[in-house]
């Protein structure tokens, strides 16, 4: 498995989750990183992205509440997920690609290469 996601759970509204994701030994440092989630009967949707640059893109439904970030290491990257809420329940999937992410963090050219093998994250009260 390329990538090792870890951190999801259950959460009141309000709460606050932090998603960590690490690349695996054999996989070079990834250019892109992203967080995509799917709550079910729904598409998937990206999250967010970060390059090796360190900027960062969000769709419009996170801006302000979630952050990505990536460790020292370039190989392991985070998601700060503040004031959750209901809607943010879903299956969490970490992504990385060799690719620049130059795009909008929820409208991907093509899906990424690499996955995580996904975490839940449940906001209710």
């Amino acid at each position: 498995v390329p990538l090792v996601e870890s951190g999801g759970g259950s959460v009141q509204p309000g709460g606050s989750l932090r998603l960590s994701c690490a690349a695996s030994d054999h996989t070079r440092s990834p250019v892109c990183m992203g967080w995509f989630r799917q709550a079910p009967g729904k598409e998937p949707e990206g999250v967010a992205t970060i390059n090796s640059f360190g900027a960062t893109r969000y769709t419009d439904s996170v801006k302000g509440r979630f952050t990505i970030s990536k460790g020292d290491d370039k190989k392991t990257f985070y998601l700060q997920m503040n004031s959750l809420k209901p809607e943010d329940s879903a299956m969490y999937y970490c992504a990385a690609d060799p690719r620049s992410c130059d795009w909008p963090a929820s409208h991907w050219p093509t899906p990424p290469r690499d996955w995580g093998q996904g975490t839940q994250v449940t906001v209710s009260s």
